[in-house]
């Protein structure tokens, strides 16, 4: 018996509300190589990056909890939506990316949440990149062996 397919893509994936409006607040975060920009709308505390919910964006509990951490701190995350694009490195710095841009984005909607966020340092940056290769080394740091004889 031979399974005909029915469904088509759109069908098979979910769909995320379009948003509409000009947004009020917005946030660039960046960590290693990735770059995300979170523009916030008034809402009822939907969270999609690049087009997809963030569940299902980012696949493991970690980058997810990263990722909607400033929203868990603030207890904004109900009232506004948050639409981000994020694009460079890998997942795990784009979730720190994500978070970042968030808590920048909800600090311009109130400044008393400055304390909140520095309490649990989401507004810090984590500045460290990959160190290049240098010549006459196997790696960054790392040598070739050493052979005395």
């Amino acid at each position: 018996m031979i399974k005909e397919k029915t469904s088509s893509k759109a069908t098979r994936q979910q769909k995320v509300k379009k948003f509409t409006g000009v947004p009020l607040f917005s946030g660039t975060g960046r960590r290693k190589k990735a770059v995300a920009r979170v523009w916030v709308r008034r809402g009822s505390g939907l969270l999609v990056v690049n087009g997809k919910d963030y569940k299902r964006y980012f696949d493991t509990d970690t980058m997810r909890l990263a990722a909607s951490k400033p929203l868990t701190v603030s207890s904004l995350g109900s009232q506004y939506d948050f639409q981000i694009r994020v694009h460079g490195g890998g997942k795990t710095g784009q979730s720190h990316a994500v978070k970042l841009g968030i808590a920048r984005a909800l600090l311009k909607s109130d400044e008393k949440l400055r304390i909140a966020l520095r309490e649990h340092s989401l507004l810090t940056v984590d500045s460290r990149v990959k160190e290049r290769k240098k010549y006459g080394q196997k790696g960054a740091r790392r040598k070739f062996q050493f052979v005395k004889r």
